[in-house]
């Protein structure tokens, strides 16, 4: 079986409720992160800087001008 990634909820008692059924041929051990629902996900903040780079230039304002209003 290869490494599946499930979203789940824990309660305040720590009981761990998936939220999605899942079918195992045995018992497998898992990995819980912990995320805060009020911060922005880690992996958007750490992409922001390099994605501006390449999406303020000219060439990215010039393939996108047809998705903006007219003057």
């Amino acid at each position: 079986m290869s490494v599946q990634t499930l979203e789940a909820v824990i309660d305040e008692h720590g009981n761990v409720r998936l939220l999605e059924p899942v079918q195992l041929p045995a018992s497998r051990r898992a990995l819980v992160t912990i995320l805060d629902d009020h911060l922005i996900p880690e992996t958007a903040l750490l992409s922001e800087s390099a994605l501006a780079q390449d999406w303020m230039r000219p060439e990215e304002d010039e393939a996108w001008s047809h998705l903006q209003p007219a003057p």
